[in-house]
């Protein structure tokens, strides 16, 4: 299958997610909108990372498209996991539809309401009812060939 996976070139999107007073966040190459009418999105979430682990309990999740010129921001979602490393501790955030973690300087974010969680392999999907959104910064989005570099802050078997 590399010959197909290998081709792909998704844009990159940072997702967060906040339940039971902790925060959480990663970089995320595997999304998808996913539904025209109604407006829906998916997010696949390793169920390596930490922040796979908040989300299963969150009612929200919050997905942020970064600009190729944002590199530290997706080398700090990729490549730390939040097992060691508050990664809101030193970031302009504020907090959106019900507690969701919306990054002020990203280029396009929306919060969704979790529909559906989804069993994928390694990965578990997460169906989003937009509820929420906005716009920043303009630019070109950092996309996969752009962040293939940054070494993964969880352990990937």
């Amino acid at each position: 299958m590399d010959g197909f996976f290998g081709r792909l070139n998704p844009d990159m999107c940072v997702v967060t997610a906040v339940a039971g007073g902790e925060r959480a966040g990663c970089l995320v190459g595997f999304a998808s909108q996913c539904s025209i009418r109604p407006p829906r999105f998916v997010v696949w979430l390793s169920k390596a990372n930490h922040t796979y682990r908040v989300a299963r309990a969150a009612q929200h999740l919050a997905v942020h498209l970064i600009t190729r010129d944002q590199r530290e921001l997706a080398e700090l979602f990729g490549g730390r996991t939040g097992d060691e490393t508050d990664k809101f501790a030193c970031l302009d955030w504020t907090e959106g539809y019900g507690g969701a973690v919306v990054v002020r300087d990203a280029a396009a974010w929306f919060v969704g309401a979790i529909l559906h969680r989804t069993e994928g392999g390694d990965h578990v999907g997460f169906v989003l009812d937009p509820v929420q959104w906005g716009e920043g910064r303009g630019g070109k989005l950092l996309r996969l060939s752009d962040a293939v570099g940054i070494k993964a802050g969880h352990p990937v078997d």
